[in-house]
Order: structure tokens, then sequence, then C-alpha cells
């Protein structure tokens, strides 16, 4: 028998959260969870078997180490579907079993979603020792990625380790993402802890995000996102974009962040777009009650962004207005803790700084500044650095 018949009501057994109804065990699929079987076929079938199940299914991962290639994990479902993870999933050591893919793990047109718990591993070192050699490396894998996806929660997961972005969620709406514990290393790089891109709806709650590039990136055409209680660092910071890749691109809106803590990052809240022309734009946004602990340009929008010094040198055509940062304080470790460098043939507009203080992390004493170019606004209550707008 391939499945287990339990009770609709999740209920706890000698400390241990027992899946609900209808159960399809990847082990009755002939997984084995001793970190060295490859288990990928059997998490395929036990996948697809309860994704045509008309009672409402669980796919269940026990206790284990499961070694699995590439899983795609196909909809839509005829109910809504729970896959929960109670052990660790691990890529093989070999980095090009998943590298050639871009996705290690990718739910696609699914409606109706619950991922619960437990551990995945991507073994990334070894993608990343290849990167940074400079030899012939395969594009790398996302760890886990949402494509299509409506309706969905992802609870309790721990990603280690992924060749690039951690959690990818794209043309998808209605996701929440909660306690989830991504960490790599600070120098692995392009390792983004959660990417969103094309998704509306996507909410991002109670996480600790420590990684090598951006903590948490939002790509064109996302909005109304709510970013809450999230710790980051190490890492890059949250940001929006980069934008401006194109001429014909949608823009971003309706971001909020909120009570978060970033630690010892690149950045701060950061808003970034390529100097080039684009009928983009990033507005209604809100950053507010932000703690910074030796963090690299607390507050910055970058509308000159060039990673890799091979940069446009034009203009951003990108849209920034209606960006407020309300109750941001701690310490920079930049002298320039608020920096506003905007498009000069698209100034940033409806600037808000409403009660910042954020000081210079510096032996010598200097006082942290405000920067602004092409930056119009407003400021109210107690603002220190000194506001330029």
């Amino acid at each position: 028998m391939k499945y287990t018949s339990v009770s609709c009501v999740l209920f706890f057994y000698l400390n241990i959260l027992i899946p609900s109804c209808l159960a399809y065990n990847v082990v009755s699929f002939g997984a084995r969870g001793d970190g060295r079987t490859d288990s990928t076929s059997a998490f395929l079938r036990a996948w697809s078997s309860a994704c045509h199940s008309t009672s409402q299914p669980n796919v269940y991962i026990p206790r284990g180490t499961y070694l699995v290639r590439t899983l795609n994990l196909n909809g839509p479902c005829k109910r809504r579907i729970e896959f929960r993870i109670d052990g660790t999933l691990v890529a093989p050591v070999n980095y090009n079993a998943i590298g050639n893919f871009e996705f290690w793990i990718m739910f696609y047109k699914v409606s109706g979603l619950n991922v619960y718990g437990g551990t995945i591993n991507a073994k990334g070192h070894g993608y990343w020792s290849c990167r940074k050699g400079g030899g012939t490396c395969p594009q790398g894998a996302r760890s886990i990625q949402f494509m299509w996806c409506n309706n969905v929660l992802l609870k309790g997961l721990t990603s280690l380790d992924s060749q690039r972005v951690h959690i990818g969620i794209g043309y998808s709406s209605n996701v929440r993402v909660e306690n989830v514990k991504i960490t790599a290393p600070s120098g692995s790089p392009n390792t983004d802890g959660i990417h969103v891109q094309n998704s509306r709806g996507v909410t991002i709650y109670g996480s600790i995000i420590k990684t090598g590039d951006d903590c948490i990136s939002i790509g064109p055409a996302s909005a109304n996102m709510w970013i809450e209680k999230v710790g980051c660092g190490p890492g890059h910071g949250i940001s929006i974009g980069s934008l401006g890749h194109s001429l014909n691109e949608d823009g971003v809106a309706n971001i909020t962040v909120a009570n978060s803590v970033f630690t010892k990052t690149q950045n701060g809240i950061r808003i970034k777009s390529w100097a080039r022309p684009s009928g983009g734009f990033a507005k209604n946004l809100m950053f507010k009650n932000l703690v910074m602990r030796n963090v690299g340009n607390p507050i910055f929008i970058d509308q000159n962004y060039c990673p890799h010094n091979v940069c446009p040198r034009q203009s951003s055509g990108v849209k920034v207005s209606d960006v407020t940062f309300k109750n941001v304080k701690g310490t920079s470790s930049t002298q320039a803790a608020m920096k506003f460098d905007c498009s000069p043939s698209n100034p940033c507009t409806g600037i808000k700084l409403h009660d910042i203080k954020l000081t210079y992390n510096d032996r010598l004493r200097r006082p942290a500044f405000a920067y602004c170019k092409n930056a119009r606004g407003s400021h109210a209550g107690k603002v220190f650095p000194k506001s330029c707008i």
C-alpha cells in the first residue's frame, strides 16, 4: 500500500506531529533515508499520486536524510496539497547534478499548497568554488522555487548552502513565508535568501536570513508585499531591484518592510536601478521600525547600480516615488548613513524621512552624514544625520 490513512486533524503523539489526512509517505514509494540512495523517483511517484488524489492529500517525508536530484513537482492538483518534511533533503555532492538545471525543487502551477518544516541542503560549496575559480560552471540552481503557484504557505523550512537563490517566488500570488531559516556563508555568490518577481500578495514573516547576497530581493512586477520580523545578516540587505534591466519593464508597488533587524550587512534598505532608459517604477514603499547594527548604507537609493563595473552610464528611466523611512535607528559602517543617488532625468519624489537616528560606527568618532542627488521630499520629527532633503 502506497499511503497511510490517518485522521484529518493534526495531533501530537509522543511530541511528534503526525501528518494529517491521506499521507503519501515517500518511504512507501521506495525512498531511503540513508543519505546515499537516490530517492528522486520515489519522491516524484509520491507527489504524482498525492496530486491526483481526490481526498485531501499529504506528501510525507519522515525523519532521515534523503538524496534527491532535480524535483519537478507539477500541478495542477485535484485538491489542496500538503508537503511535510520531517527529515532532510540533500543534493548530490557533484554540483552538476542540479547545477545544470535552473531549480533543484520546483512547485509548478500548484494552487493550494502547504509546505512545512524540515531541512533542504543543496551543498553549494563545490559550485561556489567553481564560480570563484573562474572555471566552466553550470548556471546553478535555486534550491526551492514556486512558479505560477497560488495560495501557498511555506512554514518552518531550513535552507542550507544553496547554489544560487535559496527560495524563489515567481508569477505567483497569495504566498506566505513564515519562520524560515536560511543560511549560507557571507562570501557565497548570488545566494539571495528569498527572491520575489512577477508576484502579488507575498508575506514574509518571522524569519532569519544569513547569506551571501540580498536577504530578500524584490524584482519587477511585484506588488502588495508585507515583510515583518526578519533578521537579516550577514548579506546585502533587503533590496527593491535591481530594476531597469529593460525598456519595457513592469514596476514595483506597495511594499512594506517593518519591525526587522539588520546586522553587519553590506546595505540596509536599498532601491537599486540600472542607469539606462526604462519604463519601470518603484512607488508606495514603506520602511518602518528598523534596527541597523553596524550596517553599510543603512538607507540607500542607488539609481546608478553597477555591481561589476560594466556600466551603461546613461540615466535611469525608473521612477522612484512615495518612499517613507520611519523610525530607522542604529549604527552605520559607512559615513554616508543615508544616500539618495537618484536619476537626473527622473528625480526621486515624495521621499519622506521621519524619526531617523543613524550614527557612524567609527573609531575616530566622525559624524555620519546624508547624501542627496536629484532627490525631493520632506522630513519630520528628529532626523539624524541631518536631512539633505
